[in-house]
This record gives C-alpha cells, structure tokens and sequence, in this order.
C-alpha cells in the first residue's frame, strides 16, 4: 500500500510541475451574505488525460472518460470464465461493454475569492468512477472505494489565498470483473467547492425531514457550532410552499453541548394546514429553510432541502398504499446509465429518460444496483416517479470497486447514502442488495442473513420511514426444498423476487406475513408477469432492462442489452406499446408488431430473455408470409391490408398469458398498407396504419428535446424519408453531420446494440432509417446550424438557438 502510495504522489507531483493550464478565478453565482454559505458547482475548466499520456484536453462535467474508447472485439479464444456464474460474463469485456479498463486523470486549478478568508471551505465530489483519490495542493484529501456515492473533504487549512491552488483527481475503472455492467470511467457527477462559516454550520446532509399523519412535518439538523460563550443555539425553521410561500415557521434555542461539538437536535414540528400531498399524478412539493444564528441573531449559515408530504404503507392484504389508496408500481430496473452518452449523469438526459417511461405508463423506477445521481432523485421527486433506492448488488470486495473488502465499506456506505437521499418523498423502499443467496461465501455464513440485519440497523439509525428489502436471486431458494423461500427472504421487510411471481401464492401461504414484489421482470414473460399476480395484494414490478444499455453483452457484436422496450436512443420498440396497453388502462392503445426474427433459447442467468424481435413498418418482400400481434387493451381488434379486412379477434381478457396480445398467423405481405383497428362495444377507439414507403430521398433533422438553453443538451432524430416525408425503415445509410456555431456532439447513436459508431463522432449510421445527435450548448446564447448529408439523398439542415 505504502509502495502505491508513493508511486501516484509522483505522478501528482509531476503533473503539478507540468501543469500549464489558464488559472480560473471562481465567480461567485450568488451575492455572498456575511456568514452565509455558497455552494459553487465547478465543473468547467477541468482538464484530462489517460494514464500514461502527455497531452491534456479540456474538458467540462460530467464527463465518462470510457464511453469515448474504442471498441474491443474479443479474440476467437476470449470466451470468458465460467467460474463466477454471477458474473454473466459471455468473455472478458463483453460486461463492460468492450471497453478496455483504464485510468484516468482530471486536473483544475483555482484561485480563492478574496471573501473567501476566515471561512470553512470543502470539496464536495458526487461520485468518481469506479474508484478515486483526489489530491489538493500535494496533499491526499479523499478517496472513494465504491464511486456510486460522495464525499466532502475539508480543505481550508491547504488553501492558499491569493495563489494558484491545484485539484488533482485520479479515477480508476478497477479490472473488467469488479463490475456485471458497464460503469463508465471519471468524474461522471458534480464536483461542487462549499464555504461556510468556519465554526458555526450545518453538516454535510443536515436535514432529516419526516412527515407525520400527511399535515406535520417534524424537522431534524445536524449542526457544528463551536462558541464558548454560548448557552444555546438559535435555529428557525420555515416550510414554503411551492410558490415560496411560508406556510409554518417557528424559532427555537436548543440546548448546546460544549462538549460535543456536532450535534443532531430535534427542531421542531410544524403543523400544515390543508396540505398539498405528493403522489404520481400530483407530485407536490414543499421546501424546509433552516437558519442557524449567532447569540446576536446574525444568520450563521442555512440549508434548505424539498420534501413532499406523504405516506406509504405496506400489508400482505393489499400491497402498498401511498396516501390511502391502493397503489401498484409499474416500473423499470434498470442501471444508472444514460444511452449513448454512457455514464456522464446529465440531468437533461435524465430527465428525457423518465419522461419516456412515464409517457408510456410507468410510475417507478428501481434504481438497480446501486445509488443513482442528484438529479434522478430530484427528478423522480418533480416528475412522480416512485423509487426503489438500491445501494449494492453482491456484498463482496469484487462487486464494490475491488480495492477494499466489502465488511470494511458498508459501515460507511450506509449513512452517506441514507443521509443524501431520505428527504425524497419519491424514494419508498431501501434495499441492500440483490441476488446474493447463492453466494455461499457471505459474512457469518448464513447466507446474508446476519450481514442483512446488522445494515438494517445501521440504516434504522438514519431513517425509520421506510421498508427495507434485497433481491432474490431467481434460482436459490431454501437449501433443503424449493417450496420454501431462501433464509434472507424470509427475514426481509419487503420480499422483492426476481423473475419468480409464480412463487408469491405458495410462500404466502407458507408465511401469512410476506409481502412480495417482483424486482425483476423480464419481456419474454410479458403480460403473465403482470396478470398472473394478485395486483391487489402485491406491491408491484419493474420490468428488467426496459431500457436497453450498453454492458452485460451476450456476445459481440452486442455491445449491451438489447432486449428492452425502448432501444438505446429511447425509441420505443413496438413491445413498448403492449407494457403502455396495460399500463394505461384509461387509453384506448392499438399497435402492429410484425415478427422479424423469431425469439431463440437464450437465457441469462436462468432466465429466458430472447424476444420476438419486431417492427412496425410495412415494407416487406413480395411473397413474405408473416407473424404479427396487435398489441391493445381494448376488446376488439380488426386487421386491413390495402381496405380488405383479414378478420377481427377478442381479445382474451381472462388469460394472463394472451391479454393485450393477439396474434395473427400466415398473413400475407401486399404492398401498400396494414391497419390494425380497435373496437370497444362496437366503437372504433384506436388505429394503427404503417404504410409501405418509397425511396429514401432526403434526410429530416428533428428536435427532442424541448427548450434549449446554454450549458444543455438537444437531443437530434436523424431520418431517412421517402417523397412524401415518410420514414424509410430500411435505409442504414451512413450520414455525415457538420457543425457551425458554439456547439459540439457529445454523442451519436442509433437503436441497434450491435452498432459500432463510437459516442463523439461527425457521423452516424442509420437504423430502421433513424439515428440520434445529442448535441452540448456552450456556456453563453447562441445559434447552430447542423446539415446532415448522406449519398443518394438530400441533404437536412436545422438552425437551432439557445
């Protein structure tokens, strides 16, 4: 360790002799109050290199300095190792998305603000990925074991006023086994500098905000004040509502502990009268301001954080209630990955991300297998989307960065994560880990149980609100019969299944007191997975891999998995409109999905994940004799081919295996168009037409991503289209994209996993005639001209401004 140690200082100590980079003055955002705190986020002006290399390039955060590599196509003997079933790997990049592993590192050098002196100043790091060090003027100042979670370090006796001041982070990938999933690499989050008064502030994650009986809210803070002359401390507290208005306040003085400098108190309670309360369909929320003064009534510092007034509630006999009223999650597992941007957790793309889940019907996200940014929790908040916040996937040193023993971190891990994200009125459950009961070689060797309990008891010490939970791995029930659940299931708040809701009626019976969720679901088993529960008293799903993701390859050229519901750019795939057929029940949803491949035999960790592979469009070969389902929630559906109709089917209504999904054998393609119609009570309440398109001549640039502003993403659909502005599914040209403006491509990509177009690139191919741009605005306003060329067809271009 020692000998590490000091072959890194070196290398920090020569990138500080090298270091040329223009020194950046930091601007205060916010006009800084006598004491008050500011917290400036300072992701520009980094800059990067790959160990190992000379140059440095410039840089802005959240960046993954993975997505960027090239691809590694396994050689004919990489087959990976079968020795760690757990692993799923299918050879020995093929988790990691054929990324090679790396180390990379970022400098950036600051000069304090002169206001700056006599205050506390820390560095705030949301997450540094796989594993990190972060060195502040020659000094070691923090490291982060497992990159899914922060730190703060305090470096106000390292700084050097009125002087250059150097941050240098180092960020390990770790080896290609120490995750099941592509992670990325870097400083994928924020990086924030906090000041503060030196002796009298709040803690890091300082408020812990419960709600009691849906109309009081009971405040907590953690509070460092250092005073020899005071008594007590003087603390007030006010709720505003969503327009800012103050709905309760109150002032208090707490007792002060000389002795104990950081301290928790218990504020108060405050009443809230005819409250607002969060739900999905009204995701109300209310900010908590706590102010901590001085004996003269000088504001010292203060936090402010949002909560929303609310209550879940769980029972073998109905599930889960939020508010009072039956709820059923509906939801999405999946990893914290963004597409083709990788793993850089862009708030804008977070939020497209669960924009697109909720349009089709989705109201949850379990947050698999590992804590997600900020900004997903606070997005979940504003958008209505339940969260099943997860912290681990196995409890072992391989799967939680590699560098130090599982037992040494979760002490840890607990509070931080806790801590950050228990005032999310969005977050539900707590779970610890997932598909651990095969593992024979957990702590105390009784298949988690105890290592189970003892995090419990350390999350209770950070929250008591909610229910906790782990995952269970599909196969490995008890080790003497299958008819009984694993030991750590039965001692679970929460029993989360994956994949096995078959086992819900038995382990019922057998334990009058479980209450079962179904962690993972997965689309071969589409609609059963649903249906075939007792939706009254379950608590609900999430569909695994809704959205596909790069990682957890079955082979190359797979570079991800490829079998969700919306591809990798969010284009829903036609499935997408069966999981919305019954999630939406109140629309009346009608859609084609003719069979292009037929599903095979794969599975993945003893599950059947091969699908049908489908597509709506309509230009087939002459003599094609096809598969197709129409996916609907309505009663009736009819099938047309150019005005002649093929037959109307019910649709079964009483077999989960075929509700919402009827199938139609040996139709026979004619050019010119399909059209599936849906009838309810003789009514027509939905259509569906695709229509068998001409040439590609043209290229349309699309916008998808609202309101564009400086420092923002747009997102860009690229299409082929025939002469009368029809997309052409077929077309896979590859198209050339030029810039002029202040912008750059973070990322390309189009739908197909097995595509090999690297993230940031001047060109992309098409897929089913459709490919995405996202492009980066730069800091100030700006316009952008885009063109996309591609041979044979006429060239698109868009004037953008932000």
């Amino acid at each position: 360790m020692q000998i590490n140690y000091l072959c890194t200082e070196n290398i920090m100590n020569d990138m500080i002799q090298k270091l040329t980079a223009t020194l950046v003055v930091l601007c205060l955002f916010t006009t800084l109050r006598a004491n008050v705190r500011d917290t400036i986020v300072i992701n520009d002006g980094w800059e990067f290199r790959y160990d190992g290399q000379e140059e440095w390039k410039k840089v802005t955060l959240p960046h993954d300095f993975q997505v960027d590599m090239p691809w590694i196509a396994p050689t004919a003997d990489d087959t990976g190792s079968k020795k760690d079933a757990a692993a799923n790997t299918a050879s020995r990049l093929s988790a990691r998305a054929f990324k090679e592993m790396a180390i990379g590192w970022y400098r950036k050098t600051i000069i304090p603000h002169p206001t700056w002196k006599g205050k506390r100043i820390s560095l705030d790091f949301q997450g540094i990925m796989l594993t990190g060090d972060v060195w502040f003027n020659d000094s070691l100042i923090g490291s982060t074991d497992y990159g899914y979670l922060g730190f703060e370090s305090d470096i106000t006796n390292l700084l050097r006023h009125g002087e250059p001041n150097t941050i240098i982070v180092k960020a390990d990938t770790g080896k290609p086994e120490n995750s099941r999933w592509y992670t990325g690499g870097g400083l994928f989050r924020d990086v924030s500098l906090i000041i503060t008064h030196k002796d009298k502030h709040f803690a890091r994650h300082p408020l812990y905000i419960t709600t009691i009986d849906n109309n009081k809210v009971a405040v907590q803070a953690d509070i460092y004040y250092s005073d020899s002359e005071a008594k007590a401390i003087d603390v007030g507290v006010r709720i505003l509502d969503s327009n800012g208005i103050a709905v309760a306040a109150s002032r208090k003085k707490l007792n002060y502990y000389r002795r104990q400098k950081l301290s928790e108190y218990q504020i108060d309670t405050l009443q809230i009268n005819n409250p607002n309360l969060w739900s999905p369909d009204t995701p109300y929320l209310y900010i908590a301001e706590v102010t901590l003064y001085d004996n003269n009534g000088n504001i010292m510092d203060q936090v402010t954080d949002r909560f929303g007034i609310r209550t879940f509630s769980f029972s073998p006999d109905y599930g889960m209630m939020l508010n009072g009223n039956k709820i059923l999650l509906k939801g999405h597992a999946g990893h914290s990955t963004l597409g083709i941007l990788g793993a850089a957790a862009y708030p804008q793309a977070i939020r497209m991300q669960l924009q697109r889940l909720k349009d089709f019907g989705f109201n949850h996200v379990r947050a698999a297998h590992n804590p997600y940014s900020k900004d997903f929790y606070r997005l979940c908040d504003e958008m209505g989307i339940i969260v099943v916040d997860e912290l681990y996937d196995k409890w072992t040193k391989q799967f939680c960065g590699g560098r130090r023993e599982w037992s040494e971190l979760w002490q840890k891990n607990i509070p931080e994560w806790v801590r950050s994200n228990r005032n999310h009125p969005s977050i539900a459950m707590w779970s610890l880990g997932n598909e651990l009961q095969q593992i024979a070689s957990l702590d105390f060797n009784d298949w988690g149980v105890t290592a189970y309990r003892l995090q419990r008891e350390l999350l209770h010490r950070y929250d008591t609100t909610r229910p906790t939970t782990v995952a269970m791995h599909p196969r490995y029930r008890d080790l003497a019969t299958d008819s009984l659940p694993a030991p750590l299931a039965r001692v679970t708040d929460i029993q989360s299944y994956n994949y096995r809701y078959m086992y819900f009626p038995l382990d019922s019976r057998n334990f009058p007191n479980m209450i079962f969720y179904q962690s993972e679901a997965n689309m071969t088993g589409l609609p059963a997975n649903l249906y075939a529960m007792d939706l009254d008293k379950v608590v609900g799903l999430a569909y695994w891999g809704a959205i596909d993701y790069l990682g957890e390859s079955r082979g190359w050229p797979m570079k991800g998995f490829g079998e969700g519901v919306f591809d990798i750019t969010l284009n829903p795939k036609p499935l997408a409109y069966l999981i919305r057929s019954m999630f939406k029940t109140d629309e009346p949803v009608v859609r084609l999905a003719i069979v292009d491949t037929p599903a095979n035999d794969t599975s993945w960790n003893g599950i059947k994940i091969s699908t049908d592979q489908t597509s709506s469009h309509w230009n087939r070969h002459d003599g094609d004799i096809l598969k197709i389902y129409t996916y609907t929630n309505a009663d009736e559906v009819e099938l047309i081919i150019n005005g002649r109709s093929i037959g109307r089917q019910y649709n079964n209504k009483e077999n989960p295996s075929t509700r919402n999904k009827i199938t139609w054998e040996g139709v026979s393609f004619k050019s010119g168009y399909i059209e599936a119609v849906a009838y309810n009570e003789g009514h027509v309440v939905a259509r569906h037409r695709s229509e068998t398109t001409g040439k590609a001549v043209a290229l349309r640039i699309t916008p998808d991503g609202g309101t564009w502003r400086p420092n923002d993403l747009q997102y860009l659909r690229i299409t082929a289209i025939d002469s009368k502005g029809r997309v052409v599914a077929t077309n896979d040209s590859d198209v050339h994209l030029s810039l002029e403006g202040p912008v750059e491509i973070i990322a390309v990509g189009n739908g197909n996993t097995a595509n090999s177009d690297l993230a940031r690139q001047d060109h992309v191919h098409l897929y089913e005639g459709c490919a995405q741009v996202i492009l980066k605005s730069g800091s100030q306003s700006g316009t952008v001209i885009i063109k996309a060329s591609a041979p044979g067809m006429k060239t698109a271009q868009g004037k953008l401004s932000y």
